[in-house]
């Protein structure tokens, strides 16, 4: 087999990689570093021009590496966004077309099991969200923590499943403070607008924790292979709980309000809005202010941490060695069109910040410095290609996100005119949509309400176009395009070239596509 005119066996340079008995040295194969957090808005990096939050850290990163302009969740929310990224597939791919706990993660192909394969060492610290609890996924050394997950907090779960026993944090969490300490000791809970600052020692947070542990697996390391670690952060998913000196940055701040547009159910925000997890947002105007400046002290937070994961690197002296990879699994409506959480099709859920930092000495890209901004549509399943196109092993069968190598060097700018996503949910919630750098079409399938934005005109999504006719051609195509995506599938969507409205939702698919 050949893959970028190399023999099997060598990567893009011809640098010999890990096949059985051999190993190539540090200096010929790039580190990588994927730090991932939760929840996090693509607009909420200054670099991409948010007015509020403060990212100093992460703006270098992208400064000095590539910021993907138009990333997405195809499925936003935690699990299957981390399917795709697991896997390099779709969530049709995946199975993974909504939120479920507890369905095992049964999967022949995942990135941290290639690069292990491919000799790397391979560390997650921090959210992995996957099941069972604790399952390995290819990660060779395992710290971690998922945050407040219901699921694995039931008292007849298997003891071993219960997070008081599989979760490395509340461990050490209990440690230091005694056997009743818990995650949620400030009352917030983990799916609302509610915000109030830690209520423990700022070492104590597990954003610091993750570090931590992260800087840690660095110090100790196995130098004989080179390393894959990555760092996944809980926050800024709620509670928003960030130490009080970062909270203490936003309180006073006059912050953007939410985006407002000509298609908002502010009767249905009036009605739900005092419901704390509702997602049609909060009614009172006060605590939606506590919210978003909850919200932007987690990211600050977190920001600030990852500066001390990048000096740890520095002073490691593989930072010129390494690929720092950072995303989100999906972002926060964050009250936009009076909406909260996830799961929708519109950009506060679906956009997500990805940043690509190759270092100088990393081989195949050195020389470009792959630096600037993409436009391009990308997804999380890109980043398993990416990674091991980087790493000089080979993608296996059934990958289908997109090696972005091309975009970084140059060469070879990624082709694709669009992508599909979904959230299958429930009667509101279901939903498809077609997103392209320009526009997006979405299609709910429970009510067969349809939208069209033009998002070079309109990024927050203001006003409704669907009804225009001068748009009528353009949302035919894109209506067209997903017709041919849900072609075939179990729920039956797609009938003799139509959607077909009220089919049965599927929150985990039968029979995945390609299985």
């Amino acid at each position: 087999m050949q893959r970028n005119g190399a023999p099997s066996g060598f990567g893009p340079l011809g640098a010999h990689v890990w096949k059985g008995d051999k190993m190539a040295s540090n200096t010929q194969r790039p580190n990588v570093l994927l730090i991932m957090c939760d929840q996090m808005r693509g607009d909420c990096l200054g670099i991409d021009g948010h007015p509020d939050v403060k990212t100093p850290y992460l703006d270098t990163l992208a400064a000095d590496g590539m910021l993907f302009e138009n990333a997405y969740a195809a499925c936003p929310s935690c699990i299957p966004a981390r399917a795709s990224l697991f896997t390099g597939k779709t969530p049709a791919g995946t199975g993974r077309v909504g939120y479920q706990d507890g369905v095992d993660w049964e999967y022949d192909h995942m990135l941290a099991q290639e690069l292990r394969d491919g000799g790397y060492q391979t560390a997650v610290v921090g959210k992995m969200h996957v099941h069972p609890p604790r399952l390995g996924c290819g990660f060779e050394h395992m710290r971690l923590h998922d945050g407040y997950i219901g699921h694995y907090r039931k008292a007849n779960l298997p003891y071993w499943m219960h997070q008081n026993v599989s979760d490395d944090y509340m461990r050490f969490l209990k440690n230091e403070l005694g056997e009743f300490a818990d995650v949620n000791g400030s009352g917030v809970e983990n799916n609302s607008w509610i915000a109030h600052p830690w209520v423990y020692e700022e070492r104590l947070h597990p954003t610091n924790w993750a570090v931590d542990e992260s800087v840690r697996f660095l110090e100790t390391r196995d130098r004989t292979r080179p390393f894959f670690l990555m760092t996944s952060f809980v926050r800024p998913h709620p509670p928003f709980d960030a130490p009080q000196t970062y909270f203490d940055l936003y309180r006073d701040m006059e912050l953007r309000e939410p985006a407002a547009g000509d298609w908002d159910n502010t009767e249905a925000t009036e009605r739900d809005g005092m419901v704390l997890d509702s997602i049609h947002g909060c009614r009172d105007a006060e605590l939606r202010r506590q919210a978003m400046a909850g919200y932007y002290a987690c990211i600050t937070h977190m920001d600030h941490q990852i500066g001390r994961l990048i000096t740890a690197l520095e002073n490691d002296e593989t930072y010129h060695n390494t690929v720092i990879v950072f995303c989100s699994d999906h972002g926060e409506m964050l009250f936009d069109h009076g909406l909260f959480r996830k799961v929708l099709p519109y950009e506060g859920s679906t956009r997500i910040p990805f940043i690509v930092h190759v270092g100088k000495n990393v081989p195949r890209v050195a020389q470009s410095r792959a630096r600037g901004t993409s436009e391009s549509v990308v997804e999380l399943m890109d980043l398993m290609p990416t990674l091991l196109d980087l790493c000089g092993i080979d993608v296996p069968e059934g990958v289908e996100g997109a090696s972005l190598v091309g975009e970084l060097t140059g060469a070879a700018p990624l082709d694709r005119a669009y992508l599909h996503g979904e959230h299958s949910r429930d009667a509101e919630q279901s939903n498809q949509w077609i997103v392209t750098p320009h526009d997006k079409y979405i299609w709910f399938t429970q009510t067969g309400v349809e939208q069209y934005f033009d998002l070079d005109a309109d990024p927050r999504e203001t006003v409704d176009l669907i009804g225009d006719p001068a748009r009528a051609e353009r949302i035919a195509e894109l209506r067209s395009a997903l017709v041919r995506e849900l072609e075939g599938r179990e729920e039956g969507y797609s009938v003799d070239g139509e959607l077909v409205v009220g089919r049965t939702p599927a929150v985990v698919l039968e029979h995945p596509r390609g299985a």
